[in-house]
């Protein structure tokens, strides 16, 4: 149960939020009734509600920072306008004192922290919103950076967490527009991606399993993790010495090595996804350092994502029924993938796919570039809102990031150089004797499986059949609002009817009547009957004004 003072400081929050929200152009999200209006979110005010959006959130603080980053990597729900904006967010903040420091190592490794280090740098040389990172020195004489966690960033983000679930169910009840999206699903995702964050042992173990696969490649080089001096909030890592990508001087570095460094960049990216299956997910120059010997060197590894043999061999089929020209299998091959759509979507986005298959028509493998192709699938795949599997959309902005990296070390950056012998590995690779023989096999047990468990299947639904426990629903989108414009109209037809029959009584009684009272020659009864049938009017056409369809 929340204190009084905790209760305090959620309702205080909140109301920043909304006033924050407000005076940068959101304040529609806190109104009363619901919206449908479609201009607020307009296709044409896109990069300004993007731009917008950024500064409220850069404005709230670190947690929603990070949120705008999450959101940034999901171009199925976010249009791509609002996306550029969202890519410009940086997670820079204050570093916190050196006693937290102190006092976080020694609670964490339970010893002083001179013991631990021989000599360890106060001064942070990297600060966010999780944590800052420090240069230290082993007792072994190893050179090491120690990233050390915020204190109370667990309870400060769970604080946060619990106010973006109270927006994000206001949003979903009161802005029509996003009712292709599940605003709770997509903080739900968000709340897992940070808490896992929160604990340095994944990003340890994760840094490990990259270390391994880079292991013989002369060029890459991978931290190594420090784990007698390591916790899930301590971190220690080899410390590599060169210059991070963002600090590299262009103007002065000689051309020629402009090109190796964004080819070696796109290359080191490249084996990640199509050979390790395991990608890096923020390719962002703070975390590429350049080293003194020439060798590329990654760090950060809170953000990664992992493609599966599956999705590799799902991957590889759509390759080539792209490649054989069937198109009409591509949207089968895309649902294969885990991209959802309904039956009304399909053939929209058979034609789509059309569009962009014969942009490329005729374009042999060497010369068409893999990263493109799948930004363009992503394009669409936003345009039409469809669902995407997370770790896609991680794959999306970690190629989005690495393009734009690219072209900005090397103008003249040409992925083809690199991706050419990468595209048609994949296709030999996975379609090689042994890996067909090995995927027979696979298919053959996963059929006998199916056959063994369909006699349970079959006796299970008969079994529900038998117990009445077998229900069909009916979906129809848009259903509730059309029966509230029936109450609507019904309502307003039988206050019509009730005004006409009130004047064609009101009529037959001033007509036959002749004793009683009357007033300016109708019967008092007429006159009544005329003064309500009056009133019902002016009620009927106050509500058509006001619904604003005369």
């Amino acid at each position: 149960m929340a204190s009084l003072s905790e209760r305090r400081q959620t309702v205080g929050r909140l109301r920043e939020i909304a006033q924050v929200a407000t005076r940068h152009g959101f304040g529609f999200v806190f109104e009363r009734r619901a919206l449908r209006r479609a201009a607020v979110i307009d296709d044409q005010n896109l990069p300004a509600l993007g731009r917008h959006l950024r500064e409220t959130l850069d404005e709230l603080g670190p947690t929603f920072v990070k949120f705008g980053q999450l959101l940034s990597t999901r171009p199925d729900i976010v249009p791509a306008e609002i996306i550029a904006e969202l890519r410009q967010l940086q997670d820079d903040v204050r570093p916190f004192p050196y006693a937290d420091v102190e006092r976080m190592i020694e609670e964490d490794l339970h010893a002083p922290i001179e013991k631990l280090y021989t000599s360890f740098d106060p001064v942070p040389v990297a600060a966010a919103s999780i944590g800052q990172v420090h240069l230290a020195e082993l007792p072994s004489r190893r050179l090491v950076a120690v990233k050390v966690q915020r204190p109370g960033a667990g309870r400060q983000i769970e604080r946060d967490l619990s106010l973006l679930y109270q927006v994000a169910r206001i949003v979903k009840r009161r802005v029509d527009r996003l009712d292709f999206i599940d605003p709770v699903a997509v903080v739900d995702e968000f709340a897992r991606s940070i808490r896992r964050e929160l604990d340095y042992r994944i990003e340890a173990r994760t840094a490990e399993v990259f270390r391994q696969n880079f292991a013989s490649d002369p060029r890459v080089l991978i931290p190594k993790v420090y784990g007698t001096y390591s916790s899930g909030r301590v971190l220690t890592l080899e410390r590599l010495e060169g210059i991070q990508l963002a600090d590299l001087d262009l103007e002065t570095t000689p051309m020629d090595e402009r090109r190796r460094l964004a080819l070696l960049i796109a290359e080191t990216w490249l084996e990640m996804i199509f050979r390790h299956g395991h990608f890096h997910g923020d390719p962002h120059p703070a975390n590429i350092f350049v080293l003194d010997d020439g060798r590329l060197g990654l760090v950060d590894f809170g953000m990664t994502g992992s493609l599966s043999d599956g999705d590799m061999r799902r991957l590889t089929r759509l390759l080539l029924d792209a490649v054989n020209e069937n198109v009409d299998a591509l949207p089968r091959r895309l649902y294969e993938l885990g991209v959802r759509f309904n039956r009304e979507q399909e053939e929209e986005l058979r034609i789509e796919l059309r569009e962009v298959y014969y942009r490329y028509y005729g374009v042999a493998m060497g010369q068409i570039d893999p990263l493109q192709v799948i930004r363009e699938a992503f394009v669409l795949v936003s345009r039409m809102h469809l669902r995407l599997p997370t770790r896609f959309a991680l794959l999306d902005k970690a190629l989005a990031t690495l393009g734009g990296v690219g072209t900005e070390i090397y103008p003249d950056f040409n992925v083809f150089e690199v991706a050419e012998p990468y595209a048609a590995e994949l296709v030999q690779r996975r379609y090689s004797p042994r890996r067909l023989a090995e995927r027979g096999w696979e298919e053959a047990e996963s059929y006998s499986r199916l056959l063994m468990e369909l006699p349970y299947q079959v006796h299970d639904t008969l079994e529900q059949f038998r117990d009445g426990e077998v229900e069909v629903q009916f979906r129809h989108k848009g259903l509730d609002q059309l029966t509230s414009h029936a109450d609507i109209v019904m309502n307003r037809l039988v206050i019509a009817i009730v005004m006409a029959a009130t004047i064609i009584g009101s009529s037959l009684i001033g007509i036959s009547a002749e004793g009683g009272w009357h007033i300016f020659g109708l019967h008092v009864l007429a006159l009544a009957g005329f003064l309500v049938a009056s009133g019902l009017g002016f009620v009927l056409v106050a509500s058509i004004v006001r619904s604003g369809r005369l």
